[in-house]
């Protein structure tokens, strides 16, 4: 604040630990951030002087800070004397600073040109400095104003008080610089495994042959393998559905289907049903390992009502429906296998099979027949997490899958299309070079990825299929296609 006794203006003011000075004068408060109490500092003494210079007259400024208290006498001509001082540390440390009461008096005027000036010598001489502390430190230094300070050459009106700089950011306000590390940050940072001795190709024989002497690294097509394998194994966020796809007969559906979830299956731990989603007859019980029954999607469905009971429901009840493909570790639903009977399974029963056994299967792979037409067809299209269109490299299948798209993206279904795979498979040990490349280049264009897998002499026959029989080439192909079909679950 600023009072004035006779011939003496005092100017109060108070500095908080993050640089805010809090000052009266001239009956006016006001506030400034500074950043720093060095700074709020400089900015009290300036303003004091400044006065001193429009007046004409001594200012005595009366400063406290969390260092302690002191009282200087800022003169016109420039100079700043240091009066009285308290022990630091005396002062207020609290970061919001005292209220300021500001005593009842008028504003002062302008002094009058013909009052005389006051002498030097009526400012009470500085005590001798006390001794310092016993920690050494000498309290604050005198404040020395700059050197561009000159005294005013005559008294003016007060100016309003300058503008304080831009403050600095106290570490209390607005967001941190530098988000804090967490776990996953301390997780993430973790090495990746070393990949392990070669298991296959030319790296493996040296390493046996020199029974581990000299351990090769595995070459780019195991590193691409067990990539693959690891994308399969992945953890899933819920039950998902994969719907193969083609409406022409002989398009390898059924394989697909068998090859797919047996994979699933084998790297996954089981939990894998494979799904003919035939309105009437399928050949995929056909393709499956027999079991001792002959159950099929149409027995389940008169008897779901004892699976969706939570408390009763079992899984083992289950093989009473499904077959069991052994050491493939996955099971297998059938459609319906009565030449008499008359029965059919449409959208309605295709989504209450479909409710149920997602609750005790972790991946469905679904044969859709050959009638896109039929509702639990397009039931199953609904249920999709993930489509897999398949063609042999033939014409006429090639064609039929080219057909299915279109009806797929002009039935709303572009998403899905977008988002599928599409498996070539090859008819023969020698393949038509030229039509592979056009259909790798037309349904590159209209779905995610495009794979291969080679002719497979075990499966021609068209009985049930020994996974043990299959050559390593189809197994390996089969696992890459496979991790295709992961990657969008």
């Amino acid at each position: 604040m600023t009072t004035q006794d006779d011939d003496t203006v005092t100017v109060v003011a108070r500095i908080d630990a993050y640089g805010g000075a809090e000052l009266v004068s001239n009956g006016s408060p006001s506030r400034a951030r500074l950043g720093s109490i060095e700074d709020a500092r400089s900015y009290v003494g300036q303003h004091a002087l400044d006065l001193a210079a429009q007046l004409g007259r001594d200012v005595v400024l009366d400063t406290s800070d969390p260092a302690g208290a002191w009282t200087f006498v800022a003169r016109p001509d420039g100079a700043m004397v240091e009066t009285a001082k308290n022990r630091p540390g005396s002062a207020p440390t609290t970061s919001a600073p005292p209220e300021l009461v500001e005593p009842a008096a008028a504003p002062i005027a302008p002094p009058d040109a013909a009052a005389p000036a006051p002498s030097p010598s009526a400012a009470p001489p500085p005590p001798a400095p006390a001794a310092p502390p016993g920690n050494g430190w000498s309290g604050p230094q005198p404040w020395t104003p700059p050197a561009s300070v000159r005294p005013a050459a005559a008294a003016a009106p007060l100016a309003p008080l300058p503008p304080p700089p831009a403050p600095r950011q106290p570490p209390y306000e607005g967001q941190p610089r530098r988000a804090a590390p967490t776990l996953d940050d301390l997780l993430g940072g973790r090495p990746a495994p070393a990949p392990g001795p070669a298991q296959a190709g030319w790296q493996a024989f040296v390493r046996k042959a020199t029974f581990g002497l000299i351990k090769p690294g595995p070459g780019p097509l195991e590193l691409r393998h067990r990539e693959a394998v690891a994308t399969i194994q992945r953890s899933l966020p819920g039950p998902r559905t994969v719907v193969v796809v083609n409406p022409k007969g002989g398009a390898s559906k059924t394989t697909a289907v068998m090859l797919l979830a047996a994979t699933f299956a084998t790297l996954r731990g089981g939990y894998t049903l494979a799904w003919d989603n035939n309105e009437t007859r399928g050949t995929l019980g056909w393709r499956a390992v027999p079991a001792r029954h002959t159950n099929t999607a149409v027995d389940l469905l008169a008897d779901l009502e004892r699976f969706q009971q939570v408390r009763g429901a079992r899984v083992g009840d289950l093989d009473n429906y499904v077959r069991t493909q052994g050491a493939a570790q996955f099971d297998v639903l059938a459609s319906d296998e009565d030449p008499a009977a008359s029965a059919s399974i449409d959208a309605d029963a295709f989504q209450r099979l479909h409710g149920t056994l997602s609750r005790f299967y972790r991946i469905l792979v679904i044969d859709t027949g050959n009638n896109m037409r039929a509702s639990n067809w397009e039931a199953a299209i609904e249920a999709a997490d993930q489509l897999v269109i398949v063609s042999t490299i033939r014409e006429d299948t090639a064609a039929s899958a080219a057909w299915l798209v279109d009806g797929l993206r002009a039935k709303g279904h572009g998403d899905k299309v977008e988002h599928a795979v599409t498996i070539l498979s090859a008819p023969a040990s020698s393949n038509d070079t030229l039509l592979s490349s056009r259909l790798h280049d037309h349904f590159a264009q209209l779905t995610r990825a495009v794979v291969d897998v080679p002719h497979e002499p075990s499966l021609v026959a068209g009985g049930p299929i020994d996974f043990a029989a299959l050559s390593k080439p189809s197994r390996d192909a089969w696992v890459l296609a496979t991790a295709k079909v992961a990657e969008g679950l």
